[in-house]
């Protein structure tokens, strides 16, 4: 969808890294924005500067695992701006660690902010965008590691590979109402997510924690969440269900393939499962 001065756009995570990039980009094109986000300072500092931009910027604070939380902010919107035509569902958090050594608060923390989060912003912002029938998209913010894994770190790889899910079921199924999906999927982005892990339920890890250090090291090293905003908002323009930004990660996604047509091969070599 082409995106006007008189589109209204909700982010999550809208505060800082790739969601108030995106904010930025989208206030570029004349866009109003309703950010949330878990800080109310955060929030102000990121409403100040897009206003002396020009923007047109409200704010609510708003915990994306609480549905009752993101009802209230969907309501905040409305009556802010009337209407809504794209969600952009950011908010999440990383956690790694090895199997068995993870204990399952925090597994239900992640699951709850990056895959909850993302359905609760579906569900509940879909039904106001088909209202008005002017169309609209939905921006799922998931990672590479939604299609390639590595080890100790299931619980962010299955989350991700959860949202690239969801989101490519949504595409067909919103398509005739004139709403556009997209699966965000960025590998190292210059941002603050690998520290939320510092602040898991069970407890501070440490920034001397070895895998905390590592993650730090990659991320700082990654690309500038601006440019992977204004790519997010070409392809949302472009109605392109896969936002990719690291060209240099396809050849992962190629090698999963080959796995599972190998494996698909294998499988047709098995006497009950051959055809004919």
């Amino acid at each position: 969808m082409k995106i006007t001065g008189s589109t209204v756009i909700f982010i999550t995570g809208g505060a800082s890294g790739i969601g108030f990039a995106i904010a930025e980009a989208m206030a570029e094109k004349g866009a109003k924005l309703m950010l949330a986000d878990l800080s109310q300072n955060k929030l102000d500092e990121a409403a100040a500067a897009l206003s002396a931009k020009g923007a047109d910027v409200a704010t609510v604070v708003c915990d994306v695992a609480d549905e009752g939380q993101m009802r209230s902010a969907a309501d905040a919107t409305i009556n802010r701006f009337g209407k809504v035509h794209i969600v952009v569902n950011n908010a999440g958090v990383a956690l790694g660690g090895r199997t068995g050594e993870i204990a399952l608060r925090d597994w239900r923390w992640i699951m709850d902010i990056n895959v909850m989060g993302v359905v609760h912003g579906t569900e509940i912002f879909t039904p106001l965008i088909r209202s008005h029938g002017e169309g609209g998209h939905i921006v799922n913010t998931a990672s590479m590691a939604g299609h390639v894994a590595s080890a100790a770190m299931a619980p962010y790889h299955a989350s991700k590979f959860a949202v690239v899910g969801y989101s490519e079921a949504l595409q067909p199924e919103l398509a005739p109402d004139n709403i556009g999906v997209s699966v965000l999927c960025p590998a190292w982005v210059k941002t603050n997510i690998h520290r939320s892990a510092l602040d898991k339920p069970t407890g501070h890890i440490g920034e001397d924690d070895p895998l905390f250090l590592k993650m730090n090291n990659v991320i700082n090293a990654g690309i500038d969440a601006g440019d992977v905003a204004r790519w997010t908002v070409e392809c949302i323009e472009d109605n392109r269900l896969y936002i990719f930004t690291h060209p240099d990660f396809a050849p992962f996604i190629q090698k999963r393939n080959a796995q599972i047509v190998a494996d698909y091969a294998a499988a047709a070599q098995y006497p009950a499962f051959k055809q004919g």
